[in-house]
């Protein structure tokens, strides 16, 4: 596929050369976006946090899929070789649509992060596995699914942690409090004496060092963001769409060779970022999404 372009811009780009999009429902991809800028640090990345519209938890399924494939056509709009969808309930119930309107790969994480709790254990004959999530990716059984569908074997508890999110929103990382949210919010994983617990919400990876703290050394926490930022890798191999060109130095989080967009609320997100990160986007940009193939900029 090299040497096609994409891009509707006038600077032709063959597809190796197009960055990779990630959309997410609000600023909780960011850790997604981490993963994999850590993973493959010669790719750039484009962003679009639906800040307008978070959360999608509560919303039907027909609006999780219009806003998904919204957000999609509109980073295959600006030029992507390769798309990570980092919101889990766009994750469980979207995939399917999205990847029928646009012609590239799509990637999610609840499958890469259910395969990953399933190799982390495989050396357990029973493995108990763990997934914490919000209440709509919980309702969804989407983890436990495709936990069963990598394991014939394994056990698998779900709890949700709602109090989670606003915490790691906050940076409440180290306060009393966020430890005793968290004894409560994780008792059914201490009992359970899960093996592996694979932490099912974008937001989740900023309370690491509590989660791992509660639930005990033992366990093995899973990452969805980056296990999907492997598969990703694996995937760019596989079809040939690596990045031709080598990044010199040393690159930083959010820096000028990333792009991102949100929907509303763009002064906060920059500061959300700050925290989960250590510093603002360089690039960050207000859109608005009217409708399917209906885009305009503010």
């Amino acid at each position: 596929m090299e040497g096609i372009d994409r891009c509707a811009g006038s600077m032709m780009k063959s597809v190796n050369e197009l960055p990779i999009g990630i959309f997410d429902s609000g600023v909780g991809g960011l850790t997604v976006y981490r993963a994999l800028h850590n993973r493959l640090p010669n790719e750039h990345f484009v962003y679009l946090g639906d800040t307008a519209r978070v959360p999608y938890g509560t919303k039907s399924l027909a609006t999780v899929e219009r806003y998904a494939i919204e957000n999609s056509q509109f980073l295959d709009s600006v030029g992507i070789k390769m798309l990570v969808v980092a919101c889990n309930t766009a994750s469980a119930l979207a995939l399917p649509k999205i990847r029928e309107r646009i012609g590239i790969d799509v990637v999610g994480v609840i499958g890469p992060g259910a395969r990953k709790a399933v190799e982390m254990t495989k050396d357990k004959a029973q493995p108990r596995i763990g997934v914490i999530a919000t209440e709509a990716t919980v309702a969804s059984n989407a983890y436990a699914n495709a936990i069963q569908r990598a394991s014939k074997t394994a056990e698998i508890v779900q709890a949700a942690c709602p109090l989670f999110v606003p915490l790691a929103e906050e940076n409440w990382l180290a306060e009393p409090e966020t430890f005793s949210i968290a004894a409560k919010h994780l008792k059914t994983i201490v009992d359970f004496r899960a093996d592996a617990l694979v932490l099912g919400c974008t937001h989740y990876p900023i309370l690491h060092d509590v989660i791992q703290q509660t639930v005990g050394a033992h366990v093995k926490l899973i990452d969805s963001g980056e296990a999907a930022a492997e598969e990703v890798e694996q995937l760019l191999m596989a079809k040939g769409l690596a990045s031709p060109k080598m990044v010199s130095g040393n690159r930083t989080l959010c820096d000028d060779l990333d792009h991102f967009y949100v929907t509303d609320a763009a002064e906060r997100f920059a500061r959300v970022a700050e925290r989960f990160l250590g510093s603002q986007p360089s690039k960050l940009e207000a859109i608005e999404v009217f409708g399917v193939d209906e885009l305009k900029r503010n």
